[in-house]
């Protein structure tokens, strides 16, 4: 059981909140392209380009965003190993919002020609920048300022936060749709996810201001023993079996939320006769409970400790992607209930940033952190989906098979291979 030192003041919570309400606000208009990408298509590319086509490069510049996300991660980790944490948490919100609110009020093809998807596609990049050292940075942050035995409590709420910002941008797109006809919303309304996400993340950034630098880099500051030449080299060089071990815990967490959270909604409908809307629904209770479980998760690795929650969240994750597939196969009626009961066991992912955090001493943390998150986000983000699209061509339950072996394999590496430095140590 880890012992808490002292309980969370009045500092702790403002931190936590403005981290977690940054962090929601980051996923949410990093997400919201996705919900608008039909629509994006046909304005943004020539009118005579295809249906399929123009969906396609749609896609594919929500895509860039995926590829951006290790260099952005790791240039501002390196810098806020260097530096200081605040800097570059407070630059990555202001790197999300400006491009969302530049998206909101751009122009379209019809007035602006080619250029029109090349700023897009530049608009994207640095979505995708941002959110690389957005997650890392923030569970870095947070793990810093709280007391040693409130660290996955802090972690959960970050990853809660984040989880809530998918939550937002679902429940945002389901309100434009209805709201307006379809042609107000290729008109104009497809705007306003956009300039809303734009303004609320430059308030989130003025807010993240008032925050301040963590104890621990404040201490490596007093002490002069911040990392010296590249934090990443001496993480990977020095910190082989922390680099390794979150490596492999993020390859768990991806599994989890690309499997079952975001390729879900689409394979389910086609493999078992499930109705879109239902869906739609399904997945919105899913993305609810998934918030507070890794809310839950977190005080648990406080209370309890890590292996005994990471064994039992581990066991819960496997039967929740079993209870998923195979229970809708065998009753499509119940697809809402089943997918909320995965949704919560999915908070077992609030794991993953409690470890990574906790592997790597402060000097080299939040590039450690960093590297691990986004280099697992950049392979297996873009293999995940190739990969279940064949494997359900063989097996309607094949992901559910994928995502017992991540988590089987990613539990036994946290169980056998985790060591760990205090977040908050700061001598």
């Amino acid at each position: 059981m880890q012992t808490e030192e002292r309980p969370l003041d009045q500092r702790d919570v403002r931190t936590l909140t403005l981290a977690s309400l940054g962090g929601a606000l980051e996923f949410y208009d990093f997400i919201i392209f996705i919900f608008f990408a039909a629509v994006i298509g046909k304005l943004f590319f020539p009118p005579d380009t295809p249906e399929w086509l123009g969906l396609l490069q749609s896609y594919g510049i929500f895509a860039a965003g995926y590829v951006a996300r290790p260099l952005g991660g790791i240039v501002m980790a390196h810098f806020g190993d260097l530096i200081g944490r605040k800097r570059m948490f407070v630059f990555s919100v202001l790197l999300m919002a400006v491009p969302t609110l530049l998206i909101g009020l751009m122009p379209t093809f019809v007035t602006i020609g080619y250029t029109a998807p090349i700023l897009l596609l530049l608009f994207r990049i640095a979505q995708g920048a941002a959110i690389g050292g957005e997650a890392p940075g923030a569970w870095v942050f947070v793990s810093e300022h709280v007391p040693p035995g409130r660290v996955g409590l802090a972690c959960g709420m970050l990853t809660g936060g984040l989880t809530l910002g998918i939550l937002l941008g679902s429940l945002m797109a389901l309100v434009i749709n209805r709201s307006f006809t379809p042609e107000e919303v290729a008109d104009w309304a497809w705007r306003i996810p956009f300039l809303v996400g734009g303004v609320f993340g430059i308030v989130a950034m003025y807010l993240r201001r008032f925050l301040h630098e963590t104890p621990v880099f404040e201490a490596m500051r007093a002490r002069s023993d911040k990392a010296r030449g590249v934090p990443l080299m001496q993480a990977l060089s020095g910190h082989g079996r922390a680099m390794t071990v979150s490596l492999v815990a993020s390859w768990m967490l991806t599994a989890a939320i690309i499997v079952l959270i975001l390729l879900a909604p689409t394979h389910i409908p086609k493999l078992f006769g499930v109705a879109p809307p239902d869906m739609a629904l399904a997945n919105l209770a899913a993305t609810a409970t998934l918030t507070l479980s890794a809310v839950f998760v977190g005080w648990s690795l406080d209370r309890f400790g890590l292996r005994p929650v990471a064994a039992i969240a581990g066991l819960a994750l496997i039967a929740g992607a079993y209870a998923l597939y195979a229970g809708v196969q065998a009753n499509p009626a119940m697809v809402v209930q089943l997918y909320a009961a995965t949704g919560f066991a999915v908070g077992a992912v609030s794991i993953v940033p409690y470890v990574m955090v906790n592997a790597f001493p402060p000097e080299v943390r939040f590039s450690g952190v960093s590297f691990a998150y986004n280099m697992a986000y950049a392979v297996f983000g873009a293999l995940t989906p190739i990969f279940i699209g064949r494997l359900i061509t063989f097996d309607p339950i094949g992901p559910a098979h994928y995502v017992a072996v991540a988590v089987f394999i990613g539990t036994l590496t946290i169980l056998f291979g985790a060591r760990t430095h205090s977040a908050t140590q700061k001598a």
